[in-house]
């Protein structure tokens, strides 16, 4: 998964580096997800969407700084915010299931 699949100027792009941008490219839109809604709803909201944006991309570059940079530190940055996002989802799911029952 390291070999050069084609340059973009002078810069070798290979699967993981792929992996790496879709990570990246999920991880930012995010924001724009949560400024729509907010827009939307005329108050700041964290919509679900957010949550998996974030895990998704988080994981995405968790898999390229293991397998692609093998690189510690962007694997520690990127671990954290996925776990968070875990959280919030669990959280959420847990509440809706508790005011269907209700």
């Amino acid at each position: 998964m390291n070999e050069v699949l084609f340059h973009i100027h002078s810069i070798g792009v290979t699967p993981w580096k792929l992996v790496g941008y879709l990570g990246v490219l999920l991880f930012t839109s995010r924001w724009f997800v949560q400024m729509y809604a907010t827009k939307r709803l005329g108050r700041v909201h964290m919509p679900r969407a957010f949550w998996w944006l974030s895990m998704a991309g988080s994981l995405m570059l968790v898999s390229y700084f293991t397998f692609g940079k093998n690189d510690s530190v962007g694997v520690l940055s990127n671990l954290f915010p996925a776990f968070v996002a875990i959280y919030n989802l669990v959280v959420d799911f847990r509440h809706r299931r508790s005011t269907e029952v209700a």
